[in-house]
C-alpha cells in the first residue's frame, strides 16, 4: 500500500488528488512504457480512456443499479468482487462509490452530518474486473468522539492513546487514502493474477526477500 494523508481537505478533495494521481500513472506509462504494454498484449485503447475526472456514484445507487441487474443484495452489505466488477463495468474508466455504510467502514471514518448511517468515504473501482484499487475518507478530527467510538467497539485504550494524542489538542478536517500498488499494476498491465504484480514475494522457501 502507498498511503497519503492531506490536512484541509474533505471527502471531495481527496477523490480529486485520486482521480489525478491515478490519470497521471497511467498516462505516462503509456506515454514511456507502450512496447512493454504490447509485450504483454494489453489493449491500449481501454488505457487511454482513462483521463480525469472519474464517474462518482453513492453507495446508494451502486445498490439499485445492483438490483437493477438482478442481484439480491441488500442495503448494508459491503461490496463483495462481483459486485464491483458489474459497477465497474457500467465506464469506461475508473469510478468512485461514495458513502458507505458506517458499518461496513473503519471507526475513524467521518459520519456524514446530514446522514450518521454512512460515512463520507470513497472506493475507487477500476475497470476490466480489477475492482477496488483504493479506499479513502475523510477523518473524524473530534477526539470526544473518536474516544466514545474506540470504547464502543471494544478498543484497548491504551494501545491507541497516540492517535487520540493527535486529536487531544485540536485538529483539522483531513482526509486520506491507501492505493493498492500491486491491484494497480495488475490492472494497467492486464496481468490475470495480482501475484504476478508482486516484487518480492513470500514464496514456501523464503519469507524475506
Amino acid at each position: 500500500m502507498m498511503e497519503a494523508e492531506m490536512a484541509f481537505a474533505d471527502y471531495k478533495d481527496n477523490m480529486d488528488v485520486q482521480e489525478q494521481l491515478v490519470s497521471f500513472i497511467v498516462q505516462t506509462v503509456l506515454a514511456k512504457h507502450k512496447p512493454e504494454l504490447e509485450l504483454l498484449e494489453r489493449d491500449l485503447s481501454k488505457l487511454e480512456n482513462i483521463k480525469a475526472p472519474f464517474p462518482r456514484i453513492t453507495y446508494d445507487e451502486a445498490v439499485q443499479i445492483l438490483v437493477n441487474e438482478g442481484v439480491e443484495f441488500e442495503w448494508g452489505n459491503d461490496l463483495g468482487g462481483g459486485d464491483e466488477t458489474i459497477l465497474a463495468n457500467k465506464f469506461d474508466r475508473p469510478v468512485f462509490v461514495t458513502h458507505y455504510p458506517t458499518k461496513v467502514k473503519a471507526f475513524y471514518m467521518k459520519r456524514d452530518p446530514k446522514r450518521p448511517e454512512v460515512v463520507l468515504c470513497s472506493d475507487l473501482l477500476a475497470p476490466e474486473g480489477y475492482g477496488e484499487v483504493i479506499g479513502a475518507s475523510q477523518r473524524n478530527e473530534d477526539y470526544d468522539e473518536l474516544a466514545k467510538l474506540m470504547e464502543e467497539h471494544g478498543m484497548p485504550r491504551e494501545a491507541y492513546e497516540w492517535f487520540l494524542d493527535l486529536r487531544k489538542y485540536g485538529s483539522v478536517p483531513h482526509s486520506g487514502f491507501g492505493i493498492g500498488l500491486e491491484r494497480t499494476v495488475a490492472w494497467i498491465c492486464g496481468l490475470d493474477h495480482v501475484r504476478e504484480t508482486i516484487p518480492f514475494a513470500r514464496m514456501l522457501t523464503r519469507i524475506y526477500p
